[in-house]
């Protein structure tokens, strides 16, 4: 049964909203309700896509972490611009995010990464990730390597591994409707900080 319509005003937050839907898709989804389908181009104004998760949002942006050497990581460095789509089959809603993409500070990174399980953190190092890859045992091999360089000791942030913020301009939700009469509703700014501006949109 679709969800009653939405009610909405210029006083709304997008964030806060976001974050009610999260914590409903929490309670919900099955498996990785922060999954989120992030959007890059490349060097040729081809676009690319992958699924990613969510480590972190606040007013200042959604915050994913990946290595900058990988395909989205050079795409995302190079094009400072991304979209971001979140999907709960659960509940029918959808999120659709645009904007610029921003690093996040080293001290952000490090806590994020020393929060990681220890396997995830010797993968950091040994994976050329999105390079060509000969055979599975070179990868074993390279973890392997990880593992002997640092023992039992702490496993550093290598440094091409740290966190993206893409700071919205425009957010976008989606919620299913009856007969296709779908709720949506979109707010936009200009740039970070300004007021946002709210339109409802026909389905």
């Amino acid at each position: 049964m679709a969800a009653e319509p939405l009610k909405l005003d210029e006083t709304d937050d997008p964030f806060a909203i976001f974050a009610q839907w999260l914590d409903a898709a929490t309670q919900t989804e099955p498996n990785d309700p922060n999954a989120m389908t992030l959007a890059t181009v490349d060097a040729q104004g081809l676009p690319n896509a992958r699924v990613v998760l969510l480590k972190g949002f606040d007013q200042r942006g959604f915050v994913f972490y990946t290595n900058f050497e990988s395909a989205k990581g050079q795409e995302l460095q190079a094009a400072r611009k991304a979209a971001l789509c979140f999907h709960w089959k659960s509940l029918r809603r959808q999120v659709r995010v645009r904007g610029a993409v921003g690093i996040v500070s080293p001290e952000e990174a490090d806590l994020y990464y020393a929060s990681r399980p220890r396997g995830s953190r010797i993968g950091a190092w040994a994976s050329r990730q999105s390079h060509p890859l000969d055979s599975r045992g070179t990868l074993e091999a390279r973890v392997a390597e990880v593992e002997a360089r640092f023992g039992s000791g702490d496993i550093a942030r290598p440094p091409h591994w740290s966190g993206f913020r893409v700071e919205p301009v425009e957010m976008e939700f989606w919620q299913d409707g009856a007969s296709r009469l779908h709720d949506r509703f979109r707010f936009t700014r200009e740039s970070a900080g300004d007021a946002w501006a709210v339109t409802r949109l026909y389905p």
